[in-house]
């Protein structure tokens, strides 16, 4: 029998239904600084009029089950990294840079050390994406977490000037798709992947198929995006860029697209990581279904005019990365693999 994401216990459609009875109540808040509609990564509040008007850009994350690893293996300074990463990727998509964060931490039992670890990851994110963590909260709820059990999130503020967003609306047939590689599963999908993985002793064990330890794999951070995708902005014209967490590529690159056009993907561009290659046979699902819950080895899809990809592509090299020739946009809907 085939495991997939609502069998594991996430359903998807719930999330899409709550989030359309919450909207009417989100929005009675608003006031008329609250730009909505300009993008779909972040949220966004003017600080003024006019077209150069400084824009703050919010969001906020947490790491999710990826947290039941670092309790089976007492590891505990790298899932803060991830923390971070769900928070500023979402805001850099808008092109904006993140100034400040701050992180919030629940334990059943508060053990100093502990919160130092998960802290030092933290901070060691902030570094990666040159914001401040300028504080927190850390509350201790016996009986409410269990043993040594904790949940974090964090929550992220950037800028940039409103003629500056990035946010997909001028992206047009025939723009090409560039794709930044992921470090792994990156911080989603991991409700899935512990049906496949158990939390247990095996984690230590090397694994043939994965050619490392589970717990080394499923435990690496999220890539944060911010430095070089601001670099690029710098030197590029960015149409839009698109952060594939949850949902993979089939929810994320479509939010960044007007309508009547489609993100037409070039699944030979690049080698699928082995991690996911395992979870597919493992779980026994489609092809489908990994691109609706996985990043598939792609954590940000960048998109620009067919004239600068080449541009783009150097410049990117020339940041140390080894960018993906991904696909195209075409007429259509959705993603086409």
């Amino acid at each position: 029998m085939a495991i997939d994401y609502k069998t594991a216990g996430v359903d998807v459609e719930r999330g899409y239904e709550a989030v359309k009875l919450m909207k009417k109540y989100v929005k009675e808040t608003y006031d008329g600084n609250v730009l909505g509609d300009l993008g779909s990564f972040g949220g966004f509040y003017a600080l003024g009029e006019g077209d150069d008007a400084d824009v703050l850009v919010a969001g906020t994350d947490g790491v999710g089950t990826k947290l039941k690893y670092a309790f089976a293996s007492g590891k505990h300074d790298t899932v803060g990294i991830d923390c971070v990463a769900m928070c500023v990727n979402d805001i850099v998509c808008q092109g904006a840079k993140p100034l400040i964060f701050l992180d919030y931490i629940a334990l059943g039992k508060l053990i100093p050390q502990k919160v130092a670890d998960i802290v030092k990851g933290v901070s060691e994110g902030c570094k990666q994406a040159g914001c401040a963590l300028i504080g927190g909260e850390t509350a201790e709820m016996p009986g409410f977490y269990d043993g040594d059990d904790y949940d974090m999130a964090g929550f992220s503020v950037g800028i940039v000037k409103k003629n500056k967003i990035v946010n997909g609306s001028r992206i047009k047939e025939g723009d090409k798709l560039i794709g930044l590689r992921s470090s792994g599963v990156h911080s989603n999908g991991y409700s899935l992947v512990r049906q496949l993985f158990k939390p247990d002793d095996s984690l230590f064990e090397f694994d043939e198929e994965l050619g490392a330890k589970p717990a080394d794999v499923l435990l690496t951070p999220t890539r944060i995006y911010v430095k070089t995708a601001l670099a690029l902005i710098d030197k590029c014209d960015v149409l839009g860029m698109a952060h594939i967490t949850g949902g993979g590529f089939i929810e994320n690159i479509p939010r960044i697209l007007p309508e009547g056009l489609a993100a037409k993907i070039d699944r030979t561009s690049y080698e699928i990581p082995r991690i996911f290659k395992a979870i597919k046979r493992r779980a026994g699902i489609d092809d489908n279904k990994m691109y609706n819950t996985f990043n598939m080895g792609i954590g940000l899809v960048i998109c620009v005019r067919a004239s600068e990809e080449d541009k783009a592509l150097e410049t990117l090299r020339l940041l140390g990365e080894d960018p993906v020739k991904l696909g195209c946009v075409v007429k259509g809907s959705g993603v086409i693999l």
